[in-house]
C-alpha cells in the first residue's frame, strides 16, 4: 500500500481531492480501495452541498408535502387529512437528516477508508501541488505523485439586477436551511432547484409566485414542465412563465420586496429566491497555475482528466465539469475517475471505450433525472428533439398513465404521461420520460433499458406485476408494436 511521504515543509500523497463532498468520497474510496493514498481537503462541511444543502435537506423538506398530496389522492384516506403540515416537525425531520449542520459523521469516514482529511481552502499552486489554508491562516502544502481531482461544485449565480443588495434574495440554500415558512414568497426561475422550491414552500404553507422566461424543466420532455405548472396550480401557487425580473426594492431590511416584471408590473412578497443557474467554484482553486482560466468550466475526456494540462493529472469531476449537475452523476464519474487514476498509477490499459470500466458513457447517453415535484417528472436519456437533432430516425410512443390499472389503484384520477423515445433503426430505447406521482422509483428500470441498448423485441418479456404503476411499460411496448405493425 502507498503511504503518504513528508519532506520539509510538503507532505506527498498518490492523489489529493479537492472538495469532500460526494463526489469527492467516491473517487477517494475508489483510489484509497486500489491502495493508493489519498488526501482530501475541505473548505466547508465535509459531505458538501448535497449533504447540507441541497439534495438530502430538500427531499427531507419535500416528504412530507408529497405524503400528504399523495393521501389526499386517494378517497378514503384523503378524509383523514384534516389538519394543516406540522411545519416545525418537517423542519426537525430536515435537522436530523443533515445531522444539524454537524459534518463529524462524514468526517469520521473519510478516516475510516484510510484517508486523510484536511480542513482549509486548497489552492492548486503548480503541477501537482496543493496548498491548504486553514481559517487560522496556517499553511500547508501537499504534492500528488498521480493526480489531483477536483470536486468542488458549483455555487448559485445571481443575476445583476437592479437593488438586489438590498433586496437579499435567497438561494438555494437559503431554500433548504430556513426554518421560518414566508407568508409570500416569488421563486425565480423554471430549472430543477425552482420547481422544488416551489413546491416544498407552497406545501408549506407560503403564497408561492413562480416566475420562468420560458417552460418549466427545459431539459425534459415540454410535456413534462406542462404537468409540474398544471400540478403547481392546482396547490394553490401562481406559476407565471414568459416574464423576466428587472430589478428588486427592499427599502426597510426588515419589510417587504418588491419584485419589478419586464411586463411593467409589480409584485410584493415577503421573500424572493433566485434559483437562476449556477456557476463552477474553481474561481480561487490556483487554475491560472496551470494555464487555465480561473472559474472556468473543466473540460475533460471520458475518464473526466482535464484537457490542456500537460502532464496528465487533473481530474475534473461533478459540476465543475459542467457535465451534468446531478449528485448520483457526479459520483460516478468520481468512481470512475478513481479506477482510472489507479489503472494509470499501476500502468494497467485503460477500458475506456464506450461503456467501458474507465468511461463516463452514461454522461452522453443515460443521464437519469428527477424533480420531486407533484407530480413527480423523471427522465433518462435523450428527449425527442435531442434525439433528432443528433440524427436518430425515431418514434415516440405517448401514454397517459390511467392506461395502467395499477396507476388508477395508486392514485384515483392518478395525473401522469410517460413517453418512450425509439430508435427505429436499432429497436432500442434512446430516452425515456415519465411524469406522475412517484415514478421516480420508476426511472431505474428505464435506465438499465436504455444503458443495456435491450431490444424492444426482448424487453416485451420483461413482465411488470399487476397491479402496480409499472405496468405502464407493458401498454407502451403494446403501442410501439402496433405502431409497427
Amino acid at each position: 500500500m502507498s503511504q503518504a511521504q513528508e519532506t520539509p515543509g510538503t507532505v506527498t500523497y498518490d492523489v489529493i481531492v479537492l472538495g469532500a463532498g460526494p463526489v469527492g468520497q467516491n473517487v477517494a474510496d475508489r483510489a484509497r480501495a486500489a491502495g493508493l493514498s489519498v488526501a482530501v481537503v475541505e473548505r466547508e462541511l465535509v459531505g458538501g452541498e448535497c449533504s447540507y444543502w441541497a439534495c438530502v435537506p430538500s427531499k427531507a423538506l419535500l416528504r412530507p408535502v408529497i405524503a400528504v398530496a399523495d393521501a389526499r389522492r386517494v378517497d378514503g384516506a384523503r378524509q383523514a387529512v384534516t389538519g394543516r403540515i406540522d411545519t416545525d416537525r418537517v423542519f426537525a425531520r430536515r435537522d436530523r437528516y443533515v445531522s444539524d449542520w454537524d459534518d463529524s459523521g462524514q468526517a469520521l469516514w473519510v478516516k475510516s477508508i484510510g484517508a486523510d482529511l484536511f480542513r482549509g481552502h486548497g489552492r492548486i499552486d503548480g503541477p501537482r501541488r496543493v496548498t491548504v489554508t486553514r481559517d487560522d491562516g496556517a499553511r500547508q502544502t501537499l504534492a500528488a505523485r498521480h493526480a489531483v481531482a477536483v470536486a468542488t461544485g458549483s455555487d448559485p449565480v445571481l443575476p445583476d439586477l437592479p437593488g438586489i443588495e438590498e433586496a437579499r434574495p435567497w438561494t438555494n440554500r437559503h431554500g433548504t436551511d430556513s426554518s421560518t415558512v414566508p407568508g409570500r414568497l416569488a421563486v425565480v426561475g423554471g430549472g430543477g432547484v425552482g420547481v422544488e422550491m416551489a413546491t416544498l414552500w407552497q406545501g408549506l404553507g407560503s403564497r408561492v409566485t413562480l416566475l420562468a422566461r420560458r417552460r418549466l424543466i427545459p431539459r425534459m420532455e415540454p410535456f413534462a414542465g406542462e404537468l409540474v405548472a398544471q400540478g403547481l396550480s392546482d396547490a394553490g401557487a401562481d406559476v407565471r412563465i414568459g416574464v423576466q425580473v428587472t430589478a428588486l426594492r427592499r427599502p426597510d431590511p426588515k419589510g417587504p420586496v418588491t419584485v419589478t416584471l419586464d411586463d411593467g408590473g409589480e409584485l410584493e412578497v415577503d421573500e424572493v429566491m433566485l434559483a437562476t443557474g449556477r456557476a463552477p467554484r474553481t474561481g480561487d482553486i490556483g487554475l491560472d497555475t496551470v494555464g487555465l482560466t480561473p472559474g472556468s468550466w473543466l473540460d475533460v475526456d471520458t475518464t473526466c482528466l482535464v484537457q490542456g494540462v500537460e502532464g496528465g493529472w487533473l481530474y475534473g469531476l461533478g459540476d465543475v465539469n459542467h457535465r451534468a449537475l446531478l449528485t448520483h452523476q457526479g459520483k460516478y464519474q468520481g468512481r470512475t475517475a478513481g479506477d482510472a487514476i489507479a489503472a494509470r498509477a499501476a500502468g494497467r490499459p485503460l477500458d475506456d471505450g464506450p461503456w467501458g470500466d474507465h468511461a463516463t458513457t452514461a454522461d452522453q447517453y443515460a443521464v437519469p433525472q428527477v424533480f420531486f415535484t407533484d407530480p413527480e417528472a423523471a427522465a433518462v436519456g435523450l428527449t425527442a428533439e435531442q434525439a433528432e437533432r443528433a440524427g436518430h430516425r425515431i418514434q415516440t410512443v405517448d401514454l397517459d398513465f390511467s392506461a395502467a390499472q395499477g396507476a388508477n389503484l395508486h392514485a384515483d384520477d392518478y395525473p401522469g404521461h410517460a413517453r418512450l423515445v425509439v430508435d427505429l433503426d436499432r429497436d432500442i430505447l434512446l430516452g425515456v420520460t415519465f411524469v406522475g406521482p412517484g415514478v421516480s422509483d420508476l426511472l431505474h428500470s428505464a435506465t438499465v433499458a436504455v444503458v443495456g441498448e435491450i431490444p424492444l423485441k426482448r424487453l416485451r418479456h420483461a413482465i411488470a406485476p399487476f397491479p402496480t404503476v409499472s405496468e405502464i411499460w407493458l401498454f407502451l411496448l403494446a403501442a410501439y408494436q402496433d405502431n409497427r405493425d
